[in-house]
């Protein structure tokens, strides 16, 4: 089976990203955003529901910016919030900084679940999942 990239991954939600070289979070056609969440961010959370909490203080440029952004308006606006998880073997890579677009990684659609933006400080952030209602 074919490997999925980010484009197409975003595609699968009517998602189209503003630059594929560092964007990680677009708006799709249904007002829901689309971001890809690393694996290894994962935690159990409350009532059956998955998380995904981490910072943006270790990224630079303009992907940062872009996800802040619109991390920030799903977060006032409580937009639907539709997930793409990112898994890579080299995490001590990711969590030291180190630019991801150069780093071998796998992109899986999760369309079971439908999420909100349940904390952003401007920097913190955590995403919370729940299984969809006809999933």
């Amino acid at each position: 089976m074919a490997r999925l990239g980010i484009k197409d991954a975003f595609a699968k939600y009517g998602a189209t990203l503003r630059n594929v070289q560092w964007s990680v979070s677009a708006w799709a056609s249904d007002g829901s955003l689309v971001v890809s969440l690393w694996a290894h961010h994962y935690r159990k959370g409350l009532s059956g529901t998955a998380e995904y909490a981490d910072t943006t203080a270790r990224w630079n440029g303009p992907g940062k910016n872009e996800f802040r952004e619109n991390v920030a308006r799903a977060f006032a606006d409580r937009s639907r919030v539709r997930l793409v998880v990112v898994s890579t073997v080299q995490t001590e890579r990711i969590e030291a900084g180190e630019d991801a677009s150069n780093i071998k990684k796998d992109f899986d659609v999760k369309d079971q679940f439908v999420g909100e933006v349940a904390e952003f400080d401007g920097e913190n952030y955590v995403f919370r999942f729940a299984r969809a209602p006809n999933a």
